[in-house]
């Protein structure tokens, strides 16, 4: 995935072409922070929960530059568009819960019932999902005005709702069955803020 987005990225660069070079430095950005976490804080992420977060990121990063000679996979790919979103919702579903989960086993004073949790992580999305779109018409607008390609697309008001609908399901996905892959590595980041380095896999 990592040779893949440099290529990407030199695409968008050779392309001039802002949307492309962004979202693929993004993606690379993102695929770094496993490796640095395990390197310098000895916290392992399960292989299952690195390659969805690298996955929602290099699909986003892949459908913004398509085939060679075509348009992108977000315009060419029916469907594409809400896929990609219903990956990335469940990754800010992800980020809400461990951050939830934290703050739920850090305090004593703090106790979070389960049901409490999951509507957080549905609402924790459909606040995230609008903020994104607001971010997706403003980029858009933007680019329109000074004539240059937009970093991210909005493409009206029914695809703004059904990505909408897609966050929801992603999160759901993460509220119901998800957050077992996620309690080991908030135990473990808790470890590291609490100044007990956690010790490396296999020792």
């Amino acid at each position: 995935m990592e040779f893949v987005l440099t290529g990407l990225l030199f695409i968008g660069l050779e392309r001039r072409s802002v949307g492309i070079s962004i979202n693929a430095a993004i993606g690379l950005v993102v695929l770094q922070i496993p490796p640095l976490l395990e390197r310098d804080y000895s916290v392992s992420m399960d292989p299952r929960l690195t390659l969805w977060i690298t996955t929602a990121v290099f699909l986003h990063s892949l459908g913004t530059v398509g085939v060679p000679g075509g348009s992108g996979f977000y315009q060419s790919i029916p469907g594409y568009d809400h896929l990609t979103h219903a990956l990335s919702a469940s990754v800010v579903a992800g980020a809400g819960y461990a951050t939830i989960r934290a703050l739920d086993e850090h305090w004593e004073e703090v106790h979070l019932p389960d049901r409490f949790v999951f509507v957080f992580i549905l609402m924790f999305v459909l606040a995230f999902g609008v903020f994104w779109e607001v971010i997706e018409f403003t980029t858009s607008a933007a680019a329109t005005t000074i004539g240059g390609s937009p970093v991210l697309t909005q493409y009206g008001i029914e695809d703004t709702m059904k990505d909408l609908i897609f966050n929801t399901i992603g999160a759901t996905i993460v509220a119901a069955w998800g957050t077992v892959y996620l309690n080991d590595f908030v135990s473990q980041v808790l470890s590291v803020i609490s100044g007990e380095r956690a010790e490396p896999p296999g020792e």
